[in-house]
């Protein structure tokens, strides 16, 4: 996915811009910047990026109301910023980023992350995928079967639901919110025991521990399933 992909970062700050293009350029990305989200929105049209870098603090807008602009257009999005506030990597995360990360940061994880939003990103593309595998986890959307080191898993249904929505966003950050609308219902938002009990059960049956586990905490956000 090198070579030819091109990846918009987004930072009013010059320094962070050169830092980010440093590293990806080192990883064969075409890199190109802008520093406000009027040159965004330009980005987007003129250069049809694959992967976004979106800080949050821009001069002219909010970063988070570029956040649904910028998914419209089918690109991969990661969010850089300063804010480590919960409520804003969880409004960020629901409104469709692939992935948050917090300055200062590392830029080797950074284009780790990049790289796992393209996987991710190819993988929405491709509509007729029907099994994901992480580890010697297999997950078979077509029989509807779960095996880990080929030993089929059963899970109950709301198990199983839980595990294919990760499953299917395999490394994204799927919040909290987001499982508990899409397998509980609205009512159920803020019913996060519900979540917890069904997390715990699912890696009991796969036989992992949690701090082992190819579910991955994302304290006080959600989880997400390591993927590859």
């Amino acid at each position: 996915m090198t070579g030819t992909t091109v990846v918009l970062v987004v930072d009013d700050e010059a320094s962070i811009r050169r830092l980010l293009r440093r590293a990806l350029e080192r990883q064969d990305y075409r890199v190109i910047e802008a520093g406000n989200a009027r040159e965004t929105v330009a980005a987007l049209a003129i250069d049809h990026p694959e992967v976004v870098l979106l800080d949050l603090g821009l001069p002219d807008r909010d970063g988070l109301e570029l956040v649904p602009v910028i998914k419209r257009t089918g690109t991969a999005l990661l969010v850089v910023s300063a804010r480590d506030a919960t409520e804003e990597k969880v409004a960020a995360l629901d409104l469709g980023a692939d992935d948050y990360i917090t300055k200062p940061f590392d830029t080797e994880e950074v284009t780790a992350r990049v790289r796992t939003a393209l996987r991710h990103r190819a993988r929405r593309e491709n509509a007729d995928e029907e099994t994901v595998r992480t580890g010697d986890l297999e997950i078979d959307f077509a029989v509807r079967r779960v095996t880990k080191g080929g030993t089929e898993i059963h899970l109950a249904p709301k198990e199983y639901a839980v595990l294919t929505e990760l499953a299917r966003n395999a490394g994204r950050v799927v919040t909290h919110a987001h499982l508990l609308r899409k397998i509980w219902g609205p009512a159920h938002e803020a019913d996060l025991e519900y979540l917890r009990v069904t997390i715990r059960a699912i890696r009991r049956k796969l036989g992992e521990e949690v701090q082992s586990s190819c579910i991955r905490n994302e304290p006080a956000i959600g989880y997400r399933l390591i993927a590859g």
